[in-house]
């Protein structure tokens, strides 16, 4: 029997198959699969043409049908086929309902220092057979081209975001500060300085960002001595009071003794940081309960 013509038997054919051996009887295997008993034997009888064998006897009258040899052969691969396919439509049932499958989360530094070991955790708790991959970047624009691009499903980023086919939602508004080494005699102050002598600093900057220029624009010239993207070393400068620099509280880690945290209070505006999410691709439950455990776990 040539290749081609088995191509032309259809999972129809085998789960007419199974339901006919298992309930031994054409009218019941009907019945269960939702077609008519006229339709369930043309699609045995389809079947047989195809294989080039008999695969059932049919005694007639009320005694059961019984699967031949080559019936009960060609069942142990029905069986197998049918049970892949229904292991197939329940992954595909769970990956709908957000049960299985991963999530792709776009990153920055602080946000994987300070949020995303809590969040992973209580999120894998809740929604334990849903993977989470996490992609870090320091630019949001790389962020936002690999959201766009269908390689991340969800990405933390900071209002403005740019043009794009993007929703978000708000997760926590993180106040600047002015970071300082705790030896200096800044450490000293309350709260920031006036921005006109926190421009006479020495500061360190961002490379991916506008950052500190965008907070004092007004002063013509800046004496920006350093510009990275790692929290780490702009960490380590500023507590070995190489420089200061304004920064997002949520960059700053909290048990780290060496440097002080100054707040500006309302003279420069808190970032807002968000969850963003392309419009117009399916946005799994899983992925809707990662936004609102992060927004509660921001606030809690």
């Amino acid at each position: 029997m040539g290749t081609d013509q088995w191509l032309g038997i259809d999972l129809r054919h085998l789960a007419a198959l199974e339901a006919v051996a298992r309930t031994r009887s054409f009218g019941r295997a009907a019945r269960e699969l939702g077609y008519t008993q006229s339709a369930v034997s043309q699609q045995i009888a389809q079947l047989e043409r195809i294989v080039g064998q008999r695969l059932f006897h049919r005694p007639g009258g009320p005694r059961r049908v019984e699967p031949t040899e080559a019936g009960l052969l060609l069942l142990g691969h029905a069986d197998a086929i049918v049970a892949r396919l229904d292991a197939a439509r329940a992954d595909m049932a769970a990956l709908a309902e957000g049960a299985a499958g991963t999530l792709r989360v776009g990153i920055y530094q602080s946000v994987g220092a300070r949020l995303l070991p809590a969040l992973v955790r209580r999120f894998r708790a809740q929604w334990p057979r849903v993977g989470v991959r996490v992609r870090e970047e320091s630019a949001a624009a790389d962020l936002l081209r690999l959201l766009e691009h269908g390689e991340l499903d969800l990405t933390f980023a900071d209002l403005p975001l740019r043009e794009g086919p993007f929703e978000w939602a708000e997760v926590l508004q993180d106040p600047y500060v002015l970071l300082v080494s705790a030896r200096s005699e800044l450490a000293k102050l309350d709260s920031a300085p006036p921005l006109r002598e926190v421009a006479k600093l020495p500061l360190i900057g961002r490379r991916t960002t506008d950052e500190p220029e965008r907070f004092l624009a007004r002063v013509p010239e800046l004496n920006v001595v350093f510009r990275t993207d790692d929290n780490g070393t702009l960490g380590a400068l500023v507590a070995e009071d190489l420089g200061a620099a304004i920064e997002p509280r949520l960059v700053v880690d909290p048990r780290d003794r060496a440097v002080k945290m100054l707040s500006f209070g309302s003279r420069i505006p808190p970032r807002t940081l968000v969850l963003a999410w392309h419009r117009d691709r399916y946005r799994s439950p899983a992925a809707e309960a990662f936004v609102e455990l992060a927004r509660e776990l921001a606030h809690g």
